[in-house]
């Protein structure tokens, strides 16, 4: 545990991280110079984002909705496709991921973890609504890759992986 403190006293705010995510970014660095993410190659709506939507259709989405899917990534080869927002304000509804690997996705945080465990190169079967509708739900296996990888081939123009905002 660590205490952040402005004052330099034991008094402040708290914060402690997992032994096992320690020891696997411990180790990806020591291995690679840095932290090695395994990513889908999609941006994704941050989670206030996506209970807004909720609001706005009346519905329940419990999962996390791609905003952009980028080009020769893992997730435009398995077809995932991201939620748009028209000039004129209106929302074309894309996919929303519900679990990976048979574990429920609720959340950006949610997807994040169950990704940061496997390995580039490592497939995942990730389980989707199309157009957010429960009653179009796919099952479809994705290969991974990294972040850099994605970057470094000029796909990417920010980070993959990270919430959109």
């Amino acid at each position: 545990m660590a205490i952040y403190s402005p004052s330099g006293a034991s008094a402040g705010i708290g914060f402690s991280i997992p032994v096992d995510t320690v020891r696997r970014v411990v180790n990806q660095i020591i291995r690679y110079g840095k932290v090695v993410r395994p990513s889908l190659g999609l941006n994704v709506a941050n989670d206030a984002f996506v209970r807004s939507v909720e609001v706005q259709l009346r519905k329940e989405l419990k999962g996390v909705m791609p905003v952009e899917v980028v080009k020769g990534s893992p997730a435009e080869k398995a077809g995932i496709t991201g939620t748009l927002m028209r000039s004129d304000g209106s929302i074309e509804l894309g996919d929303l991921i519900t679990q990976v690997n048979g574990e429920n996705v609720e959340s950006v945080e949610d997807l994040l973890c169950q990704l940061e465990t496997k390995k580039d190169g490592e497939y995942v079967t990730v389980t989707l609504w199309r157009k957010c509708n429960q009653r179009l739900t796919e099952r479809i296996r994705v290969k991974l890759t990294t972040s850099d990888k994605l970057i470094g081939g000029g796909g990417a123009r920010k980070p993959v992986g990270s919430a959109f905002e």
